[in-house]
């Protein structure tokens, strides 16, 4: 790391985890953002460059959720250093891998090292959330905050902000199915139902109370029957082409369960070893081949540290 520029990445990440909408949510290994901030004699924040994405992503630094997040913090401390901002994107937009958190969280980590400012990631938290905002129309922290605390999280509030680790055990994968359709967060979540029945809420809190209780006590089969939602999912999987066949065909595959990744289009599938979630890919490929979808793949373990300096 030079004296007046820093790399930082940032992990993709999981969220609203089977029953655990809106509040669950945990990090990667792989995929994840870049960002890197050079100091410069000129004043307030500048986007030099994008890159990694075909769609056009905003230089407006009130529209981009990683100048959002910095001018939040700078706002915050009375920052008025000059950063020139360059946003490496390792994984797709609207891909349901939290990439506008890991973007977000990338930014205000690195400044917070590159000016040795010495706050703590809980105080960095809020103004990451400022960025993902600009993403979502609101705040949801189950993307931003596992991508900067690392490792499985509960939100338990957001008023206030109440973010609980969860323990999980060391050996499980994460397959991660990314088909390349674009599925847009505000759409996903205005075809959710404003009612539900009353019934389906106790379903969806025992299985989110055995989720919880089954990372935390490495108990795969109580992981396994709990990791359903009966809320979310029916709605937002007929957004995604072939979600029934290739749930169906992971499942088969040895994993725990499967779901969908944030608003999606991603799936998730948990697994216990790395051959399982190697054959989980496999068999997801079969389905997306025949249904001729771009897909991307990823394999990973739980990233029980969030972002790391990179340069």
């Amino acid at each position: 790391m030079s004296k007046n520029s820093i790399k930082v990445f940032a992990p993709a990440t999981v969220s609203n985890v089977g029953p655990g909408f809106d509040i669950l949510g945990f990090a990667l290994q792989t995929p994840g953002d870049e960002v890197i901030l050079k100091l410069t004699n000129s004043k307030g924040i500048k986007i030099n460059k994008i890159t990694g994405v075909k769609k056009k992503l905003p230089f407006n630094i009130y529209k981009n959720t990683a100048t959002v997040a910095l001018s939040s913090l700078m706002k915050k401390y009375g920052i008025k250093e000059g950063i020139e901002v360059t946003i490496n994107k390792k994984m797709g937009v609207s891909s349901g891998l939290g990439s506008s958190a890991a973007s977000s969280v990338a930014s205000v980590y690195g400044l917070n090292h590159l000016l040795n400012l010495k706050l703590k990631k809980k105080q960095l938290l809020p103004h990451a959330l400022e960025g993902e905002r600009i993403s979502s129309g609101s705040i949801h922290a189950d993307n931003v905050a596992p991508s900067l605390f690392g490792g499985f999280l509960l939100i338990r509030s957001y008023n206030p902000i109440d973010i609980i680790r969860i323990k999980s055990p060391d050996n499980l994968y994460c397959t991660i199915i990314y088909p390349q359709i674009e599925i847009k967060t505000n759409y996903a979540r205005k075809i959710l139902p404003k009612k539900v029945e009353l019934s389906k809420v106790v379903q969806q809190t025992g299985n989110l109370a055995g989720l919880i209780y089954g990372l935390s006590s490495s108990n795969y089969d109580l992981i396994s029957k709990s990791l359903t939602d009966v809320l979310i999912e029916p709605v937002r999987s007929k957004l995604i082409l072939g979600f029934q066949e290739i749930q169906k065909s992971v499942i088969s595959a040895g994993a725990l369960g499967c779901s969908i990744s944030g608003s999606g289009p991603s799936m998730f599938a948990l697994s216990n070893s790395l051959s399982i979630a190697i054959n989980i890919k496999k068999a997801a490929k079969i389905v997306t081949d025949k249904l001729k979808l771009n897909t991307t793949f990823y394999i990973s373990k739980i990233n029980k540290r969030g972002p790391k300096i990179l340069d």
